[in-house]
């Protein structure tokens, strides 16, 4: 099924389990920065809210405010009982310390799933997870190959992929082209987030019935939006960009959201 296949059924699923819920759960969206990316992600963020009779708000800073002013901003949402989730979108302006905003962020309310205590899986990983459990991916002692390392999915992907039994080999930047194009090879499941344009392409080689995942997000010379992924290769199935992981990672904040209402 193909992911907004997929995502429109389970919107379905949340909305019939929302009605029967005596208040919408609420969401506050702290934002400080104008980066176009993250426009697009809130936008898309508030969208799926009203889509899903959920109350998602979005409480826009501006970029001059001190680490001290967004720290007390999310002390107040942290105490406020009507509030079920916080998020502070990032990237952060330089002159705030992010490990130190996620820290802040009330762990029963923290969707995101970045603070340390936190119960939720964070949004990109569990969203990939239930996608391909959802097409039958069985992930018990399967090659699992996560390139990039980054905190936001590279290290709590590979820590969610060990979770259900998969033998998991992480690459990076320091990985040889060699050993990197023997993981690939060998791999059933492979999720790219690097950030870097068809980083992966037709030249390795990949089991055909393997499964691709592309997080990356780019933005190619011809202005459009492409993955780390290119497109096609010979594999059981590949996520598009756009129209893939993005929204799966969206469908997944929701679901924490109306967990953390429960």
């Amino acid at each position: 099924m193909e992911v907004r296949e997929y995502v429109a059924l389970r919107k379905e699923e949340i909305r019939a389990s929302v009605r029967g819920l005596t208040k919408k759960p609420r969401l506050i969206i702290i934002q400080l920065n104008d980066d176009p990316a993250s426009n697009a992600y809130v936008r898309g963020k508030l969208k799926d809210g009203a889509e899903l009779e959920l109350d998602v708000r979005l409480d826009k800073l501006p970029e001059s405010t001190s680490e001290e002013e967004l720290l007390l901003k999310v002390k107040e949402y942290n105490e406020d009982p009507e509030v079920d989730g916080l998020i502070v979108q990032l990237p952060l302006p330089k002159h705030i310390d992010e490990a130190k905003v996620k820290l802040a962020v009330n762990p029963s309310k923290d969707v995101d799933g970045f603070h340390p205590l936190t119960s939720f899986v964070p949004c990109t990983p569990k969203g990939i997870v239930e996608y391909l459990e959802h097409e039958g991916f069985q992930f018990q002692g399967k090659n699992a190959v996560v390139v990039g390392r980054s905190n936001i999915v590279g290290k709590p992907m590979a820590k969610l992929l060990l979770s259900r039994n998969c033998n998991v080999t992480q690459l990076h930047s320091k990985t040889s082209e060699e050993d990197k194009a023997f993981y690939l090879a060998h791999a059933d499941l492979i999720v790219c987030a690097t950030g870097r344009l068809y980083l992966l392409d037709h030249h390795y080689s990949y089991k055909p019935d393997a499964y691709i995942v592309d997080v990356g997000m780019n933005r190619g010379e011809d202005g459009k939006l492409h993955g780390d992924v290119e497109p096609n290769l010979p594999v059981k199935l590949q996520t598009p960009v756009p129209g893939g992981v993005g929204l799966l990672t969206r469908l997944a904040l929701m679901e924490n959201l109306i967990e953390a209402a429960k």
